[in-house]
């Protein structure tokens, strides 16, 4: 998993609450176990016509929007079913990063798994960064070791973490990155439990 320690990107602002993971990524497309290749459909149903033509006033099919890196959003974002493509199909597109109120439980931990950084901050802060995005120029800092964000205006929104998911995004563990980490303990382990236990 790529470590996460500090972006500078654009944010595209998407102003909608409740956005759950079958919008994120509908159900058609949960076909493949595969992570790559799902950016094409990320917001399927709302980027696209059922012609397959984009529409044009989403936010995503707009300049600078279809380089975003940074998702500013709405309260609840990530409820509905548990789909780990949800979390997949916003990395492959390019985001690397959402900010909300609040966010669905399953879905927060698995932006972790992923290489993902969820924020949340208070509505306040998350319509003043709407406001920020949706200006001539949207590019935000997310700086994780300091937990600031930075908006091209400088204006400044700091956010809470907790440690232990901090530690694993900037260094790039995931649960089994962790467990490699403990690689040298485990071993030494099997071998003491090898030679009192023979018979086991």
């Amino acid at each position: 998993m790529k470590p996460f320690t500090v972006l500078t990107g654009i944010a595209a602002p998407l102003n909608l609450l409740n956005i759950d993971t079958d919008m994120i990524i509908p159900k058609q497309h949960l076909k493949t176990i595969k992570r790559t290749g799902l950016g094409k459909v990320l917001f399927d149903e709302m980027r696209f016509t059922q012609d397959g033509a984009e529409v044009a006033d989403f936010v995503l099919n707009k300049a600078p929007y279809r380089n975003a890196q940074i998702l500013v959003t709405g309260a609840n974002f990530g409820c509905g079913s548990s789909r780990e493509h949800a979390p997949w199909a916003l990395l492959d597109f390019g985001i690397t990063c959402v900010i909300a109120p609040s966010f669905a439980d399953i879905f927060y931990n698995n932006c972790f798994q992923n290489g993902i950084l969820p924020i949340v901050v208070p509505q306040a802060d998350v319509d003043a960064l709407m406001k920020e995005a949706a200006t001539g120029n949207p590019n935000f800092t997310i700086d994780l070791p300091e937990q600031i964000i930075r908006t091209s205006t400088n204006f400044t929104v700091r956010f809470d973490i907790d440690e232990y998911k901090k530690h694993c995004l900037i260094n790039g563990l995931d649960q089994v990155g962790i467990t490699l980490t403990k690689a040298a303990a485990i071993s030494t382990f099997e071998s003491q439990m090898a030679h009192s236990r023979a018979w086991v």
